[in-house]
């Protein structure tokens, strides 16, 4: 750990733009060796932790039906799972049941819809791939520990919370609309049901964000951030790929592992 490099002053004001408000390290990831070895540092617990790698330090931890600024544009892209439902009824051989609500969220946000979900991963490696996606700008990874986060809400119930045992725990949080309620319904961490082949690849798992849209250290003290610097992402993805973590293994889509592909063939310079 003592030899990895720290991060200058000026490299260290950079990350200044991350409005995410948690500690964040001051080491310098320039390869997997740093990473893991600051990982290690940093989880000094039989704890679990989960990772979220952001390409761009200047995003927050906000799902994506919270991001709108007026409380109508929120609520209106909420509902916008009703619509879901409707065209994917028709479309999906196994649909889920009308009555599992969390099923049909995920659903609608694999396809791209927005809602109250944020993505994260138990696969350090596959937070640090999505961090190093942009090459021009700086990225993050966030650690979390999902049961401190539970704990500090639920004390009685310091686990990660189920789909099926905990329904009655997350069923609120699923009825909620797009407004700044005043009673505090803070993040919380679930697991997913395992309804997708991309989810199981990635190891994904959610949290569930509440009336306090955007998660910070004030709802999870143990929320801290690993600044991957853009002049590194180009080696750890060449790393990453050695170990097989890349868009073809990651992604179960076929148009993922053409695009992957495609990326072999080195276009000479024209004359």
């Amino acid at each position: 750990m003592n030899s990895i490099a720290r991060l200058s002053n000026a490299e260290f004001k950079r990350l200044s733009i991350c409005p995410v408000t948690c500690p964040k390290m001051r080491q310098k990831i320039q390869s997997l060796a740093d990473y893991f070895s600051v990982l290690s540092t940093a989880i000094t617990t039989d704890s679990q932790f989960w990772f979220r790698g952001h390409a761009s330090a200047v995003w927050s931890l906000t799902p994506s039906a919270l991001r709108y600024p007026k409380s109508a544009s929120r609520t209106k892209a909420l509902k916008l799972l009703d619509d879901f439902k409707r065209v994917a009824e028709i479309k999906l051989d196994r649909p889920p049941r009308h009555d599992e609500e969390l099923k049909w969220i995920q659903l609608a946000q694999h396809h791209g819809i927005p809602t109250r979900l944020l993505d994260w991963t138990e696969s350090a490696t596959i937070a640090l791939y999505f961090a190093c996606l942009e090459p021009v700008i700086d990225g993050l990874v966030f650690l979390l520990n999902p049961i401190d986060l539970n704990r500090r809400s639920f004390p009685k119930k310091p686990w990660i919370l189920d789909a099926q045992s905990d329904a009655t725990t997350i069923g609120p949080y699923l009825k909620l609309t797009g407004n700044k309620a005043r009673s505090q319904r803070n993040t919380i961490a679930i697991n997913p049901v395992w309804n997708s082949a991309r989810l199981m690849l990635q190891k994904g798992v959610f949290t569930l964000h509440g009336s306090r849209f955007d998660l910070d250290s004030a709802q999870a003290p143990s929320l801290v951030a690993l600044p991957i610097m853009r002049d590194a992402k180009e080696q750890l993805r060449k790393e990453l790929e050695r170990i097989g973590v890349d868009e073809m293994t990651i992604f179960p889509e076929l148009e993922h592992a053409a695009r992957h592909l495609s990326r072999r063939v080195v276009v000479p310079e024209q004359e």
